[in-house]
């Protein structure tokens, strides 16, 4: 994992704002909002055919200029909240690359097939008991 953080390292640009919520004084004065962008098309990391398969999962998380924003404002210091939005994207990353397993459809066993059939022969016979002859 350090490995891809070092090299997604290389290709991420930061934004730093002030944050909101706990810190008392230090909120007015210190950065530690973290805004995170990763330009997918424009990364040397991936594959033309990994691109368009992080585009197309991404998509909900792309801003106006395509970049992937990830925000992080948990904590206080501005570096590990820098650490949480780099580990956030790559769980993001490795997410939309995974494939999903191909489904095997399954026939149903003969035994299966022999038990349902025989419940309905069963259920069947026991409302024809209960059929009324008025002749």
């Amino acid at each position: 994992m350090n490995l891809i953080k070092s090299d997604i390292q290389k290709e991420v640009s930061y934004k730093t704002s002030r944050s909101g919520g706990k810190g008392g004084q230090n909120v007015n004065k210190v950065s530690s909002k973290v805004e995170l962008l990763f330009n997918i098309t424009g990364s040397a990391l991936f594959t033309d055919e990994e691109k368009l398969l992080l585009n197309e999962k991404l998509q909900n998380r792309l801003n106006k200029d395509g970049l992937v924003q990830v925000i992080c404002d948990e904590e206080r210091s501005q570096y590990l909240n820098k650490e949480k939005a780099m580990e956030r994207l790559i769980l993001l990353l490795i997410r939309a690359l995974q494939k999903p397993k191909v489904r095997k459809p399954t026939k149903i066993s003969k035994g299966a097939k022999a038990a349902r059939l025989d419940n309905k022969k069963k259920h069947a016979a026991k409302k024809e008991n209960r059929k009324v002859d008025f002749d």
